[in-house]
């Protein structure tokens, strides 16, 4: 049999998967993984569609291990040159005399 692709599924849904293809789960990061309802699952091995026994264990992971993903929008340095000011001051024209009248 095959193992099913788990990333990305719920706790739930991925005991739910498992049991259906006929392999157990085990969660080295998550020792109450019975209970375990809404968190996702990031790793797996063996990875999906690697061929294993009936009855095989397939180990996942709930949290990312030191150096992998971990979500974020990655690296955030001031960006050179900084964009311009904008606003108001963009819409309207450099201050003069008021009363100069238009269009001489």
């Amino acid at each position: 049999m095959r193992v099913p692709r788990l990333v990305g599924l719920m706790a739930m849904d991925a005991r739910e998967a498992a049991t259906a293809r006929g392999v157990l789960l085990a969660a080295p990061d998550r020792p109450d993984f019975h209970r375990t309802v809404v968190d996702y699952v990031v790793r797996q091995y063996p990875p999906p569609g690697a061929e294993v026994p009936r009855g095989a264990v397939v180990t996942v992971w709930f949290d990312f291990a030191e150096g992998e993903g971990g979500g974020g929008a990655g690296v955030r340095e001031p960006r050179l040159p900084r964009p311009g000011g904008g606003g108001l001051e963009r819409e309207l024209d450099q201050p003069g005399d008021p009363f100069e009248a238009v269009g001489r």
